[in-house]
């Protein structure tokens, strides 16, 4: 009986692997470079249905032949200029972002935690300050929200004035917060 169930578990995974598929040849409609790629007959005949659609649509003409080569016309190219989005952009598609923030202790109880942004507040009453309990029994004191660590250089400088053991962190922060 187990050498029943053996042979009929290898017959029946390798008549799982017995898929046709056949070769297929696509153009790129950006760069018009050749694709190939292997899939089933009746996938390739949705694609093309998919294709016929669309070119229909775009063209408002009659379907091109897919066998054809000089029907087929270049669509124009897009031109993306390679630049660098500003941070209005950048908060627009994601408005939590991995920035820095600055560290300014650790401490060992919510007590104290309390005690050194009370005091932290005192002295720079214009940054944020909050606690981070994610290292419980450890609370870190973190301030700010920066996009990079050259923005956070000239208030890290006077925070460690008066804790010099200040650091700047890659930290998530909201966009909306960040200078």
């Amino acid at each position: 009986m187990r050498n029943f169930i053996k042979i009929f578990s290898v017959l029946s995974l390798f008549g799982f692997y017995n898929i046709e598929a056949q070769q297929v040849v696509k153009r790129d409609t950006l760069a018009g470079t050749e694709l190939i790629m292997s899939m089933d007959p009746k996938v390739q005949d949705a694609l093309e249905s998919l294709e016929e659609k669309c070119s229909r649509t775009a063209n408002n003409t009659t379907p091109r032949d897919s066998g054809s080569d000089e029907s087929y016309t270049k669509p124009t190219k897009i031109y993306v200029p390679n630049r660098e989005l500003t941070n209005a952009e950048v908060c627009r598609k994601n408005p939590r972002i991995l920035g820095y923030k600055i560290q300014i202790t650790t401490v060992k109880s919510n007590d104290e935690a309390n005690e050194v942004k009370a005091y932290f507040r005192r002295r720079f009453p214009n940054l944020k300050v909050e606690t981070d309990a994610s290292l419980r029994p450890n609370y870190k004191i973190l301030a700010g929200s920066y996009f990079t660590k050259q923005s956070a250089a000239s208030d890290l400088s006077r925070v460690r004035e008066y804790f010099k053991s200040a650091i700047a962190v890659q930290y998530r922060i909201f966009c909306a917060e960040a200078k």
